[in-house]
């Protein structure tokens, strides 16, 4: 007597997750790279980031690895602001110095 072969039905443990968006480790790179060592980077991960999160949201969750992208989007944005502050220093100390050459040549 022969036995029909088994039956393969749906898997007991369920599918895997999903794929990870593509770029999703280059913009975790990319925002602690910007965050602790190049902060000309930061802006990068946070356009990117902005990016891949819309695509992320777009594919109804057909589509993984939003911490990530997350993670680099807001390390991306705190380097930005990081720019920011330091360019504001340095304007300040231009400012300050000029105003300070000014006020001792004028003493004269």
């Amino acid at each position: 007597m022969s036995y029909p072969p088994p039956q393969y039905g749906y898997s007991p443990y369920g599918y895997g997750p999903p794929p990870d968006h593509p770029q999703a480790t280059t913009i975790l790179i990319l925002g602690v790279l910007g965050l602790a060592f190049c902060q000309v980077l930061g802006p990068v991960a946070w356009v990117m980031g902005k990016k891949a999160l819309n695509e992320i949201d777009a594919s109804g969750g057909s589509m993984g690895g939003r911490s990530s992208v997350m993670v680099g989007y807001v390390c991306g944005i705190i380097g930005s602001v990081m720019i920011i502050v330091g360019l504001l220093f340095v304007v300040l100390f231009v400012v300050l110095g000029i105003v300070g050459a000014l006020d001792s040549t004028s003493s004269y």
